[in-house]
């Protein structure tokens, strides 16, 4: 318990992240197939000791910040902890921006019972149970970044406020939104297209470019045969990368998510992953990744309607 406290003394220490990694790797291209009450008094210390300076930040590169020396309690619940200082800097695109954080770290600061916290600055997770601090995880959270491609455009944040775990599940697959394929297009100047199920789309070689059933696959010129496309690999001919139909295989990737993801709704997750050096680096689409033996001990011990805090 003791070891526990004294990481999360370390809470409220932030530094500002320009890592653009993405939520997934890229294979390849398509081939025919072969305690609380220390917890809520040190939220309460560092509310009283930041200051209201707030700076506008650019999305891709911030210019400002707040900055606040935060130190941890001379002692706590199981013994003494040594007093830690470290400089906790925050960045804010308005004053608005920074009021929201401070809103929704207040309400994770009030809130009692089992439940999950999440500080988004300092990238880690906190599993608490009334006075008790049963977890203290590292987590990488959102790169807080845009992405602007084919006339759309994503925003990739986490949230604040408050959430509900609504599922968990093990060995999940993870079926990428067209986010995924407009990044990975971006990344290798590619043009972007969405495919239809059973739509035929006839590439400059005279092949047939199409759907069958839970499959995408090609018909050679000269022939009938369908042959289905390599799984785990993207879609590209003549310089376009294609979206696949929604309910194919070739929308859903195995072990993207790790062993485990616990589903907070509107697509945010808490969730494995096999890119262990992205743990605690603002690198993500969204969801919160946590190291395998982080996430599998919420997979075994967080139940089904616990609320999430995230600040």
């Amino acid at each position: 318990m003791l070891a526990t406290i004294t990481s999360l003394a370390a809470a409220q220490g932030v530094e500002v992240t320009h890592d653009s990694t993405s939520d997934s790797t890229h294979a390849g291209w398509a081939q025919p197939r072969q305690g609380r009450n220390w917890f809520v008094s040190l939220l309460h210390k560092i509310s009283r000791q930041s200051n209201d300076t707030v700076t506008t930040a650019s999305l891709s590169a911030p210019a400002g910040s707040d900055t606040d020396a935060v130190e941890a309690p001379d002692s706590a619940a199981g013994g003494e902890v040594p007093l830690r200082t470290r400089r906790a800097t925050r960045s804010f695109k308005s004053r608005r921006d920074s009021l929201e954080w401070r809103a929704a770290r207040n309400v994770a600061a009030r809130s009692t019972g089992y439940r999950i916290v999440v500080d988004l600055f300092q990238r880690e997770l906190y599993v608490l149970d009334r006075d008790d601090t049963l977890r203290v995880a590292p987590a990488a959270t959102a790169m807080n970044a845009t992405l602007s491609y084919g006339g759309r455009t994503w925003r990739f944040e986490t949230p604040r406020g408050v959430r509900t775990v609504r599922g968990k599940e093990k060995d999940p697959s993870w079926r990428p939104p067209e986010w995924h394929f407009a990044e990975v297009a971006s990344e290798n100047g590619l043009k972007l297209r969405s495919m239809v199920a059973g739509q035929r789309i006839k590439l400059k070689d005279g092949t047939i470019l199409t759907s069958k059933g839970d499959e995408v696959g090609i018909i050679r010129p000269g022939t009938k045969e369908f042959v289905p496309l390599v799984l785990d690999e993207h879609i590209v001919f003549d310089n376009t990368l294609f979206i696949p139909p929604e309910g194919t295989k070739h929308r859903s990737i195995k072990g993207e998510l790790g062993h485990y993801r616990l589903d907070m709704g509107d697509g945010y997750l808490l969730h494995g992953t096999p890119y262990t050096n992205s743990i605690g680096a603002a690198v993500t689409h969204g969801c919160v990744r946590l190291a395998d033996d982080d996430i599998e001990w919420l997979y075994e011990n967080v139940p089904v309607g616990t609320k999430v805090y995230i600040y």
